[in-house]
């Protein structure tokens, strides 16, 4: 079972993406991709903090969360590395390992697990345009 922490950000990641995509009106493309994009980013985040209360609370492997997330073993690390969950035990590349997990698991156990802010560390990568046109 997650905690009420983990069901606070995932639960904060789905309400964000269902009010971005109520505002769009499928009839005005052009104003509706910001708001896709945001409600995008949002089920990313939603899929990592899932992944995480997976791992930690759950006892899944990272190779299952990922693939039931529709992910590759590889991408998950970093992801999880971007979580609330377990941003604090991410390596210094960024990516949670299981010895990462292993540990955050018997924090938790232990009372003594640590939360960050979901702000903190890297942010996924996106396009930016080198030059306005």
């Amino acid at each position: 079972m997650a905690s009420p922490e983990e069901q606070n950000a995932l639960a904060a990641s789905v309400t964000a993406a269902q009010s971005a995509l109520d505002g769009i009106d499928p009839g005005q493309p052009l104003e509706a991709l910001p708001l896709l994009r945001q409600a995008q980013e949002q089920v990313t985040r939603a899929i990592d903090e899932a992944m995480a209360a997976a791992v930690t609370t759950e006892g899944a492997t990272i190779r299952t969360a990922g693939q039931l997330a529709g992910l590759t073993e590889n991408a998950v690390g970093p992801r999880l590395g971007r979580t609330r969950m377990l941003a604090a035990y991410r390596s210094e590349s960024g990516r949670v390992t299981a010895a990462g997990v292993e540990r955050a698991r018997y924090d938790l156990e232990e009372g003594r697990h640590r939360m960050t802010d979901q702000d903190e560390g890297p942010k996924p990568m996106r396009f930016r345009a080198r030059r306005s046109t």
